[in-house]
């Protein structure tokens, strides 16, 4: 599949770097995105109340709803990548069985 990270993914990341409070460049290289993307996403998980600023230490802090959302996304993202590992055997599978019944 390659290195492709999801909305939800990139959530996650921002996310943990917060969970001991950081600063918005803190967050930008340990999430590994850009200025604009992680301006972008720190919009958003203010706004869906995830994080929040705390302007006396000036750096970003979890809230209770994004350590509920790291917990569920842990069980989810393990969940997935054993159903993604299932299914590329399906596959795989799948590819010898019809390599057994080509006539050439």
């Amino acid at each position: 599949m390659g290195n492709y990270r999801g909305r939800l993914d990139i959530v996650a990341d921002i996310l943990n770097v917060a969970s001991h409070g950081a600063k918005k460049t803190e967050i930008m290289y340990q999430a590994n995105l850009s200025y604009k993307l992680v301006t972008k996403y720190l919009t958003e998980v203010i706004e869906a109340c995830l994080v929040r600023f705390v302007r006396a230490e000036r750096c970003y802090v979890l809230t209770s709803k994004g350590k509920e959302f790291l917990e569920r996304y842990k069980k989810y993202s393990t969940r997935n990548r054993h159903v993604e590992k299932q299914l590329n055997d399906v596959r795989d599978k799948r590819r010898i069985l019809e390599k057994l019944c080509s006539t050439s």
